[in-house]
């Protein structure tokens, strides 16, 4: 009988405290995590739903934007507040499980801003037209990048920070490490100013046919650090921006003709009237060309007595930049060349000598 009394009372003790914690204090918590859970689905689907059928009946849609935004975040919140209080009223104050639990909180924060920067994406490129609608494209996505990086940085630090890392101090400790991270941060801090300069300047955007050093192909993206070139090979080239600044830029996309520059030659048995008569009609045809550009500059003359032919020296301007319809003009020129050549009685020459043997052996 005693022993079943002692069994008894064994039981209640274990009953009443668990690991030295109070059953009613793990009750207790355990009802407020679950209460917190419960929170969350109420508030995932009763209240952010009667919200956005508040905000949907607004004008502006900025209130549907940060709904969106805060949404997730808010309610990942709720679980690590609903948790915090749970592990207080078990009287766990543990250093460590609170690091945790702000650290949980500063994801969340830096989870809101960076959702926020993706949702005003469209209101960043709107902005961005201020500053001209032809590179608006360019400076909005320089913008998203840099508010990006922004937030991935706070983020960083405040993590580092909670943790009791001082990253200044942390750097600086690093010796020949800091001094490498310093140069390194000089390089990026040259580049992105390289990226502003190339955005004020308007220098070039993307689409356009650039040639930079060496390099020339088609701009794929201006981003904070570097530039992606692809190249007609097809291949992809990343310049950073400090070279594209510091270097001449060649933007063939800005111009609005491209020039046919020629020489040909006709043979030496052609009658100088027949060659003034080829040299009028071919200036003649270029200036009445409905793709030769009329306000830019158009010659066409008798140059030089080539080696085995008459040069004719032909100079002008399409009215298109565009490297497939350039061809297109260039081919139906050259076309008219040979038939005014052949109207009139000649023929271009081709390299020849012609060797006189003054007395046979």
């Amino acid at each position: 009988m005693e022993g079943l009394t002692e069994a008894v009372e064994n039981l209640r003790a274990l009953l009443e405290n668990i690991l030295g914690v109070p059953l009613y204090r793990i009750a207790f918590a355990l009802l407020l995590f679950l209460l917190s859970l419960a929170i969350r689905k109420l508030l995932i689907t009763v209240v952010v739903r009667a919200l956005r059928r508040l905000v949907a009946r607004t004008e502006t849609t900025l209130d549907d934007v940060i709904l969106e935004v805060v949404a997730k975040p808010l309610s990942f919140l709720v679980v690590v507040g609903g948790l915090s209080l749970a592990l207080l009223i078990l009287g766990l104050e543990n250093q460590i499980v609170f690091k945790v639990l702000k650290s949980f909180v500063i994801l969340a924060v830096s989870w809101t801003a960076y959702n926020l920067v993706l949702a005003l994406e469209p209101n960043i490129y709107a902005f961005s037209e201020r500053f001209g609608k032809e590179f608006a494209k360019e400076i909005g996505g320089f913008f998203i990048k840099l508010g990006k990086a922004f937030v991935i940085v706070v983020g960083t630090v405040a993590f580092l920070q909670e943790w009791g890392i001082n990253v200044s101090a942390l750097i600086a400790s690093l010796g020949l490490g800091g001094l490498a991270f310093a140069l390194a941060a000089k390089d990026t801090v040259s580049n992105l100013f390289g990226g502003l300069t190339i955005l004020a300047d308007k220098s070039m955007k993307v689409g356009d046919w650039v040639k930079v050093g060496d390099v020339e192909g088609i701009v794929e993206d201006i981003g904070l650090r570097t530039t992606k070139i692809r190249t007609f090979e097809k291949s992809l080239v990343v310049v950073p921006n400090q070279i594209i600044a510091t270097q001449p830029l060649e933007n063939f996309s800005r111009r609005g003709v491209r020039r046919i520059k020629m020489i040909i030659g006709i043979t030496y048995d052609t009658p100088r009237e027949k060659v003034e008569k080829i040299v009028e009609e071919i200036r003649e045809m270029l200036k009445s060309h409905p793709r030769i550009a009329k306000d830019q500059l158009c010659m066409v003359y008798f140059r030089d007595f080539g080696e085995s032919s008459l040069d004719i020296f032909i100079y002008c301007f399409t009215d298109t930049a565009d490297w497939e319809e350039y061809l297109a003009i260039r081919q139906d020129v050259n076309l008219k060349i040979m038939e005014i050549v052949e109207r009139n009685g000649s023929s271009f020459a081709f390299p020849s000598r012609s060797i006189y043997i003054e007395k046979m052996p």
